[in-house]
């Protein structure tokens, strides 16, 4: 059903604009530009004649005025925030274009300015129609909003209270417990054992795997620098390591001397190899599949059943946010049984 509609927004001065806006259909037709107006009489009048051409059965001509033309539209306005993001990593850059490029069939063409809240929540409804996981449909949510704030909509439609995520239905999470660490490490390749206990000990983030270097061990005083690419602080992280870990490292990199310490500190490991061994192992071993991730959620649980204070947690794992930290990892591991590092270690050698 043909409707017009005014649409008053501020602007920079101070003052406001009425936007007249219509469709020659339902929903499904799109939204065009009727005009824009200082005065609402104006943008009334506008709107009365736009009406009657509809009910003529007459399409009335979008209008192509300046101010039409200077409104970019969501695909330009996201291409501009982008390469505005200078301050980001490389895999969140990945992360933005793959969260655009699930809105830019859907609203890619549309004025910025005459994007609504109600099209922000049809997005919604259909991610979740195509099986699009909650939580990848509110970071796209998220990424079409920093979008708008970079191009000054405001106020933001893609911030309105009144656009619903789905229900939460993920699972809980659920870290490995020691015995299935170690039966996963007995069935790993050797080159990937001591990567999955530093993960297991650090509570570090696969990454770090790749990133960290030979030059960033401290044996004097036996601990590992995380570098800020692998923290979510963005910013240096060290950690203290276990003595068995310690020892199994340094015999592994060999006398000082020969040492390179640009080399890759796990240099027969890596981030997608091991993910890919753990998944094998488990597999192999009649267990339930865990990931390197899971390491992380183990050592953040084990460090709260232990009484370590959240900020202490927080800090030792590099999570930016406290509250994120005791939500997601109160009481999801009721076994507190370490491994037993010694025992493995000395069990691959013989």
């Amino acid at each position: 059903m043909p409707s017009v509609w005014i649409r008053t927004r501020p602007t920079k001065d101070g003052g406001v604009r009425h936007r007249v806006e219509y469709r020659a259909g339902g929903r499904e037709a799109p939204t065009l530009f009727g005009g824009s107006f200082e005065n609402m009489r104006l943008a009334r009048a506008r709107r009365m004649y736009l009406l009657g051409e509809l009910a003529a059965g007459r399409m009335p001509e979008p209008i192509g005025s300046l101010e039409a033309k200077s409104t970019p539209t969501f695909t330009e306005a996201a291409k501009r925030w982008q390469a505005s993001r200078i301050d980001i990593a490389a895999s969140t850059c990945d992360q933005h274009r793959i969260q655009l490029d699930k809105l830019r069939p859907l609203i890619g063409t549309r004025p910025v300015d005459t994007l609504a809240p109600q099209d922000f929540a049809d997005v919604v409804a259909k991610l979740h129609e195509g099986g699009t996981a909650r939580e990848t449909i509110r970071k796209t949510l998220g990424a079409g909003a920093m979008v708008l704030d970079h191009a000054g909509v405001a106020p933001n439609p893609a911030r309105d209270r009144s656009i619903k995520l789905p229900p939460d239905d993920s699972e809980e999470v659920n870290p490995p417990s020691a015995e299935h660490v170690e039966a996963v490490f007995r069935l790993l390749p050797s080159k990937h054992r001591l990567a999955l206990l530093f993960l297991d000990w650090s509570g570090a983030r696969v990454s770090a795997i790749d990133k960290t270097l030979v030059g960033d061990y401290d044996e004097r005083r036996r601990r590992v620098r995380l570098r800020k690419q692998t923290t979510k602080k963005r910013r240096a992280l060290w950690i203290e390591l276990h003595p068995v870990l310690a020892d199994a490292l340094e015999a592994s990199l060999g006398p000082r001397e020969d040492r390179d310490p640009e080399g890759r500190l796990f240099a027969g490991s890596g981030a997608d190899a091991l993910r890919t061994a753990i998944a094998k192992a488990c597999r192999a071993a009649g267990i339930p599949v865990w990931s390197p991730h899971d390491l992380r959620h183990r050592r953040i649980s084990l460090l709260h059943l232990r009484g370590v204070p959240w900020a202490r947690i927080a800090e030792w794992v590099g999570q930016r946010k406290l509250s994120v930290t005791a939500d997601t990892y109160t009481h999801v591991l009721v076994d507190e049984t370490e491994v037993d590092y010694a025992a493995l270690l000395e069990e691959r050698r013989n």
